[in-house]
């Protein structure tokens, strides 16, 4: 195998240039020079677009280039509940409260709120100074068009809907929400941290239909999106929002102090786990979101280069059926694919670092609240003779198992392939499709032509029946795969309704129970994905949510 290099000029960050292909035709690289072969991939991908710094404009210490966990295609982080949309979200926009480090749900945008004595009315007043990135201020209309689009995609915004009868402006400071009866989630829904985020937008913006994706990105939070340095697959880029009124406490999880501390933000799209890791070694980039497992090891080593563990609770690993396509309609059918799988195995080849992975057999992350293993026992005894038998009851006729494989997210790309070893085991016939990501968050979408894909979450994103949208069983309104189970829901309303903490742990009990005995998802164990950055990058913040950017600065 060869490497064809057209003749190509690039001028690097330290002002060095380097010139290949010195004639017209094409240069051949061969396949015994693989240290050849990096140098110019990382050259190719990161080029001058990455490394030629804004003239006129930064000083390389004003410019953060982060390498993300996978390319951003999907911009509206209400329509989707991809991770790197997550991020974008928290890039550009605010939220009324947020979650703290220790998990607690604080004040953002909200400046105070009070609640009647029956519990059926909540008040909220934002603090001043809040404009978009405009210039517009914040009303209570934006805030209400914003949560009215955010309540139709999320699973807990659903569930909260659900208990509204009526929410008002009540002046461009002050909204009314109320509930039909007391609903104790209220501003754990509206701080939440993990997909979908309830972001504020401008009213005509949170206006689009809850089905279509969004084209207008002005937000209202701390970084302003360049629509116009957008290259996708290539770059993404923020500068600093002069507008942002952060609050005054210290920045801690997605709360406090939203201050930006660096003009610019350039998210480098790379996806060949080496190349990233050279691009952070040589310093062409300052951090990497996910760097691979398999390189741990050696980052770890660098003395340049910081791992830092900034998620208390790691991530979950899941796999999704279609339960609108045949076979997987059939619940005997997911039954004996449940039956198959083996977690340990699973995170042996996703991870394989002791350390940072962990078997967890509970739908809730096993360092939150509601961990339990009642009903897990198809998942935490994986038997493949039992897997084949009621494959053999279920009627199985052979139908290829579609299992979309996405090729360029280190962290998830090899799960596919255990996936598919297993199925097989059992009897199963396997189609297994690769693609890049954002091909499948679309595919995903569609619910016919594929059967199976495997994800993965930050642990808040599934740490109860209500945050966790792999749960929402509301058949349309479900998470792709659209289970669809009345009483799966209404254990679901009962977790909401439940008067105080030991109830809701015993519905949250009964919840995970009947989610297994329909099979709406299979949790895969659990894994810690270190962020690698350079030594000279500060103020990262830990905390129970996605990727956070502010309080972000690079010393000299």
């Amino acid at each position: 195998m060869a490497l064809s290099v057209n003749p190509l000029r690039v001028s690097l960050s330290r002002g060095r240039v380097i010139r290949f292909g010195m004639t017209k035709s094409s240069t051949t690289i061969p396949a015994c020079y693989p240290r050849v072969r990096a140098t110019l991939a990382l050259v190719a991908l990161l080029g001058a677009a990455a490394c030629t710094p804004v003239q006129g404009q930064h000083s390389e210490n004003n410019v953060l280039r982060v390498v993300p966990g996978s390319d951003l295609a999907i911009l509206d982080p209400i329509w989707t509940t991809a991770t790197i949309s997550q991020d974008h979200g928290y890039m550009i926009y605010d939220t009324l409260f947020g979650m703290d480090a220790e998990g607690r749900i604080q004040r953002q945008m909200v400046e105070k709120y009070e609640t009647s004595p029956d519990g059926k009315t909540w008040t909220f007043t934002l603090r001043d100074g809040l404009e978009f990135h405009d210039g517009r201020p914040v009303t209570s209309e934006d805030v209400l068009a914003s949560l009215q689009r955010w309540g139709q995609r999320d699973a807990m915004g659903q569930k909260l809907l659900s208990f509204v009868e009526k929410w008002e402006p009540l002046d461009a400071h002050t909204f009314r929400m109320r509930l039909r009866t007391p609903y104790g989630l209220v501003l754990e829904s509206l701080g939440k941290p993990g997909a979908n985020v309830p972001f504020i937008m401008p009213k005509h913006v949170a206006a689009t239909s809850a089905d279509k994706q969004i084209d207008d990105y002005t937000g209202s939070g701390p970084f302003i999106f360049k629509e116009d340095e957008w290259r996708p697959g290539e770059k993404v880029v923020y500068v600093r929002n002069t507008r942002y009124t952060p609050r005054a406490d210290p920045a801690s999880g997605t709360a406090g102090g939203k201050i930006a501390r660096v003009d610019r933000v350039e998210w480098i799209i790379i996806t060949d786990p080496q190349t990233q890791a050279n691009a952070l070694a040589t310093g062409e980039v300052d951090l990497l979101e996910m760097p691979a497992f398999e390189l741990y090891r050696s980052l770890k080593r660098n003395p340049d280069i910081q791992m830092l563990e900034l998620n208390p609770f790691g991530g979950q690993n899941y796999l999704r059926f279609n339960q609108l396509e045949p076979p997987f309609d059939n619940p005997k059918m997911r039954r004996a694919a449940m039956a198959a799988f083996n977690q340990d195995m699973f995170l042996q080849v996703q991870v394989g670092v002791p350390g940072l992975y962990r078997t967890c057999f509970s739908v809730y992350p096993c360092k939150m609240p509601y961990a339990t293993t009642t009903g897990m026992d198809f998942i935490a005894n994986p038997n493949p003779r039992r897997a084949r038998r009621l494959l053999e009851e279920s009627g199985y006729s052979g139908t290829p198992i579609v299992l979309l494989q996405p090729t360029d997210v280190a962290i998830s790309a090899k799960l596919p392939v255990v996936a598919a070893q297993l199925l097989r085991q059992a009897g199963f016939t396997v189609d297994m499709q690769p693609m890049n990501w954002q091909s499948l968050v679309s595919r995903r979408a569609r619910k016919t032509g594929w059967h199976i894909f495997i994800t993965n979450s930050p642990g808040v994103s599934q740490g109860d029946p209500l945050a966790n949208f792999s749960l929402n069983a509301g058949c349309e309104k479900a998470w792709f795969g659209w289970p669809c189970d009345p009483e799966l829901e209404r254990l679901r309303d009962a977790f909401a309704r439940a008067g105080d903490e030991h109830e809701r742990k015993a519905m949250a009990e009964q919840v995970q129970v009947r989610a297994m005995e329909i099979g709406t998802h299979v949790p895969l164990g659990e894994y810690v994905n270190p962020v690698a950055a350079r030594k000279n990058v500060k103020g990262l913040l830990p905390g129970p949510q996605t990727m956070v950017l502010w309080n972000v600065a690079k010393q000299q």
